[in-house]
């Protein structure tokens, strides 16, 4: 993909990428229910797309018009005579890891050669310390995974020491397979999508005022179906509103976007940095949901070293952002960047150089000085995020982004989006 640099836009959005991590846990918590669920605006992305072939495989009766899905759960969950392919998601990977952990069959869990290479045995160990029999590469770390269940799950109380949506969902999800009640809590609150979503299934779970702690009790009878419309991903939409305020005179408005106070900590580092967004709530069963409303805005530098779960899928924008500031920008606390899509620290900052940047990796981050950015023939390491990072940096001095296919993963219409604001994008 090769960007030109773009003047200025002003737009209104509402056809954004849905939010992934929604429309993953719609797919698999549907086997959960009692009867057919429904969700309208599903993300028709590969990696949502796998996790809908996943199920099906498992004897559930998929239906899809358009991004309109509904999903009848099987009486019995099949035991599948083929692999079950997540593709690049390691969401997909580790909710299934701890939903079929309590489920009696064979199944094995692969990807592709990026997820093959990320680490599962913060999921694979804790569950097999409660019965569970995951076996795999790097004593169970690395797909592919097979997993044997033949007898129920104990019960447990564990104090995950990582921040990890991911984790925490693929615990609960073996917790309502187990023999007695349950105890989870993390260090810090990471996205609680999960909960929201079982809770409002009348799933027997309940959450502390913090968010910190949840009981989960075994699973007596299916849960109620959901029947949800899927809002736009914040985190897909971040890059275009990063956009708006590094391209001088140029406005955006993006409708029916997630505002779960989770996945918008992003946005707030970009007000600290004095960008100008503002925000409109709507009410909804079980999320925050609204509109966001950016503009073109100066931003400087800052030092950002908290609540790193609640904006890790941003930080290689935000590395974009740091990189166009005023003055020296410094992540940490952000390690599980180097173990994501890619090695998410390396490939910003050898990238960012490429582009006249000064950057420099930390352990755990990175530290940027901001100034004028070159064009550069960068590398996406088969990541996404960093494809997409480096296309908005792309509309301030053009850019060329090798293996750049990746972006479908989880915004299939990204480029259709950049046309739309004026963006000049070749293959």
């Amino acid at each position: 993909m090769k960007i030109s640099a773009l003047n200025s836009f002003d737009i209104s959005l509402e056809d954004v990428a849905s939010d992934k991590s929604i429309s993953h846990r719609f797919a698999i918590f549907s086997l959960l229910a009692e009867s057919k669920s429904k969700a309208s605006n599903y993300l028709l992305a590969e990696d949502t797309i796998n996790t809908l072939k996943i199920i099906s495989k498992l004897g559930a009766k998929v239906s899809r018009q358009g991004s309109f899905v509904s999903i009848e759960p099987p009486k019995k969950i099949l035991s599948p005579n083929e692999v079950l392919d997540c593709g690049n998601s390691g969401t997909a990977m580790r909710l299934m890891l701890g939903f079929l952990s309590g489920v009696e069959g064979f199944f094995v869990l692969s990807g592709d050669k990026y997820l093959n290479n990320r680490p599962m045995k913060r999921i694979s160990k804790p569950l097999n310390d409660i019965g569970a029999r995951i076996f795999g590469r790097d004593d169970a770390n690395l797909a592919p995974l097979c997993i044997e269940s033949k007898s129920k799950l104990k019960g447990f109380n564990y104090k995950s020491e990582i921040s990890s949506a991911q984790v925490k969902t693929a615990l609960i999800l073996a917790a309502l397979s187990s023999d007695s009640n349950s105890y989870f809590s993390e260090i810090s609150l990471s996205r609680n999508h999960s909960e929201n979503m079982l809770l409002a299934m009348n799933a027997p779970i309940s959450v502390s005022n913090d968010g910190l702690s949840i009981a989960i009790q075994p699973l007596k009878k299916p849960l109620k179906p959901l029947d949800i419309s899927i809002p736009n991903d914040p985190s897909s939409a971040f890059y275009l509103v990063l956009a708006a305020i590094i391209l001088p005179n140029s406005k955006i408005c993006i409708k029916n976007i997630l505002l779960n106070k989770t996945r918008i900590e992003a946005y707030k580092v970009l007000e600290k940095m004095g960008a100008k967004i503002e925000y409109k709530f709507y009410d909804d069963s079980f999320e925050s949901i609204g509109e966001i409303y950016a503009q073109s805005s100066s931003l400087n530098s800052v030092e950002v070293c908290e609540n790193i779960s609640w904006l890790i899928d941003e930080a290689p924008a935000l590395a974009i952002a740091f990189s166009l500031a005023k003055g020296t920008s410094v992540l940490r606390n952000a390690k599980e960047l180097r173990v994501k899509e890619s090695d998410r620290i390396k490939a910003m900052v050898e990238n960012l150089i490429k582009c006249g940047i000064n950057a420099k990796e930390l352990d755990d981050g990175f530290e940027i000085i901001g100034s004028k950015p070159k064009f550069a023939v960068i590398d996406s390491f088969g990541d996404h995020r960093i494809a997409m990072s480096f296309a908005i940096l792309g509309l301030i001095c053009g850019m060329q982004i090798n293996d750049s296919d990746c972006i479908n993963t989880s915004f299939p219409n990204f480029k259709n989006i950049l046309e739309k604001i004026g963006a000049v994008v070749e293959d």
